[in-house]
């Protein structure tokens, strides 16, 4: 028998659907962000919302808060849409500056310590 490998190209991360613990699908990966120093994933950001990607926004969510399901083919979050619309987002061409600050807030956001 051949086991899937444990790594993924971050290539292949972008566009994975993105659901919640009921299987509802949230959205899906636009990228993930990366710690220069430590090399670790620090957030995926999630595409959300919108139509045909018009309108859509992207959430930064802290990496560790997601889960790969293989039975769906996606990463699953414990958060609910109504969490989704209250939580720090940017539009695609206004990306945020990721500083600490606004690490903690993302982290906060979520209930996740901050690395």
């Amino acid at each position: 028998m051949h086991l899937a490998s444990p790594v993924i190209s971050s290539d292949r991360v972008n566009g994975t659907n993105v659901y919640n613990p009921n299987g509802d699908k949230l959205g899906s990966i636009d990228s993930l962000m990366i710690d220069k120093l430590t090399g670790k994933v620090r957030y995926a950001v999630m595409e959300f919302g919108g139509f045909l990607g018009i309108g859509t926004d992207l959430y930064p969510l802290p990496w560790d808060t997601l889960k790969y399901d293989p039975d769906k083919g996606g990463y699953v979050v414990s958060v609910t849409k109504e969490r989704l619309e209250n939580a720090p987002r940017y539009e695609g061409s206004t990306l945020p500056e990721y500083t600490d600050e606004y690490g903690r807030r993302v982290y906060d956001h979520y209930g996740v310590p901050y690395i």
